[in-house]
C-alpha cells in the first residue's frame, strides 16, 4: 500500500476548489422579455405666440411659432412620463419674508411621438401630440431589453 504525501493531498484539494469556483464559466442562461399589461397612450398640446418671435419677416416668425410650439408640446410630455422637479427657495429675516423664489425643471428623452394636428389659431400656433407606449416599448425593445430568466443550463 502506498502511502500520500501531505503536500500531494493539499494540491489536489486546492485545484479541486478553483475548479469548483470556474463553474460560473460552465452554464447558459437564457433571457425572455417581458411585455407590460397595458400600454396608454397620453396627449400633450403645445403654444407659441407668432407675433412675439424675434425676427422682422411674418413667414419666419410662423416658421419659430411652429417649433416652438412643437417643443413646448414635447415639454408637456416629458412632464407626464417622467414628472416635474420642483424646487423652493424662501428666505425671512426679522420674521418677514425677504425672498421667495419657486422654479420648476423636466429633463428626459421622448422617443416614439407623434403630431396629430398643427395649426394657427389667431396669433397663437398650437401643436397637439401623442405618445403611444405600445410603440415607445417597440423601440426600447430594439435598445434595451427588460429580462428574465428563461432556462439556464449547466454543462
Amino acid at each position: 500500500m502506498k502511502k500520500f504525501n501531505g503536500k500531494v493531498i493539499l494540491l489536489t484539494l486546492s485545484l479541486g476548489l478553483m475548479a469548483g469556483c470556474s463553474s460560473v464559466y460552465d452554464k447558459h442562461v437564457s433571457w425572455q422579455s417581458v411585455e407590460p399589461e397595458s400600454f396608454p397612450v397620453i396627449h400633450a398640446v403645445g403654444y407659441a405666440p407668432i407675433s412675439l418671435q424675434k425676427s422682422e419677416h411674418e413667414t419666419q416668425r410662423m416658421l419659430m411659432a411652429i417649433k416652438a410650439s412643437k417643443l413646448a408640446a414635447y415639454a408637456e410630455l416629458a412632464e407626464q412620463v417622467y414628472g416635474q422637479q420642483v424646487s423652493s427657495k424662501l428666505s425671512m429675516a426679522d420674521l418677514l419674508v425677504e425672498n421667495n423664489q419657486l422654479s420648476a425643471s423636466v429633463q428626459g428623452v421622448i422617443r416614439g411621438a407623434k403630431v396629430v394636428k398643427s395649426y394657427a389659431v389667431g396669433d397663437t400656433y398650437t401643436t397637439e401630440m401623442t405618445l403611444d407606449f405600445k410603440e415607445v416599448y417597440d423601440i426600447y425593445l430594439t435598445f434595451k431589453r427588460d429580462k428574465k430568466i428563461k432556462s439556464v443550463n449547466y454543462y
